[in-house]
């Protein structure tokens, strides 16, 4: 079990990151790479529930809602590109969960690109906890 540092932040090395997740996986949570459009795992989920990160399984959002609550995403600034643009991590650990950008509904205008690959999902009713076959994907 990971240590959880003050404020109940998450703290793993990147070795023990990689350990735990698939390359691919590993590059989008971790490294901050994103999944092509509309391939990711999530893309056609229906079903009511909750989405959770898949590094260390905090609740981020409900289906119903497609945006974060705000309880547990942190929002940062990402200079690898040539700009600086927005994005959206996990409060808890730090898994970047993707870009946030200007084509949202107002009164913001703003809309949080979560890739899927940064997604576990808990279906409504579901007693396994976080989605099993997704989280503990190597």
């Amino acid at each position: 079990m990971p240590a959880l540092a003050r404020g109940g932040k998450m703290e793993k090395s990147a070795a023990q990151w990689r350990a735990e997740f698939s390359p691919e996986r590993y590059r989008i949570a971790r490294l901050g790479g994103t999944e092509p459009p509309f391939s990711g795992p999530r893309d056609d989920e229906k079903r009511p529930g909750f989405y959770r990160c898949v590094c260390c399984g905090e609740v981020l959002f409900a289906s119903n809602a497609k945006y974060a609550s705000g309880s547990a995403v942190a929002e940062a600034l990402d200079h690898k590109l040539a700009m600086s643009r927005s994005e959206t991590r996990c409060a808890r650990c730090g898994s970047r969960l993707g870009p946030v950008v200007p084509d949202g509904p107002q009164p913001t205008g703003q809309r949080c690109r979560t890739n899927g690959g940064a997604l576990a999902f808990d279906p409504e009713g579901d007693d396994r906890g976080a989605d099993e076959t997704i989280w503990n994907e190597r």
